[in-house]
């Protein structure tokens, strides 16, 4: 899996994710990922992931870690 441009696609497990490069850092589409899981309503998975403790938790450490002005409240 190696990207040949700035945009474009990744082939990862037998499904296309999308990708964009913007200056240092790679973006992939979380949409084309919840696409698996369901194909009709992908924003569905999104949110339910969105919601999640551990991604919640997750989201608060890397704002500590890379944000110096971080409020957790």
């Amino acid at each position: 899996m190696k990207p040949v441009s700035p945009k474009g696609k990744l082939l990862v497990q037998n499904t296309f994710v999308s990708f964009t490069r913007i200056e240092q850092s790679d973006f992939i589409s979380l949409t084309d990922i919840a696409r698996v899981k369901n194909p009709d309503e992908p924003k569905d998975v999104v949110k339910n992931w969105l919601r999640s403790r551990s991604t919640l938790d997750f989201l608060g450490l890397w704002e500590k870690i890379n944000n110096p002005d971080f409020n957790g409240v």
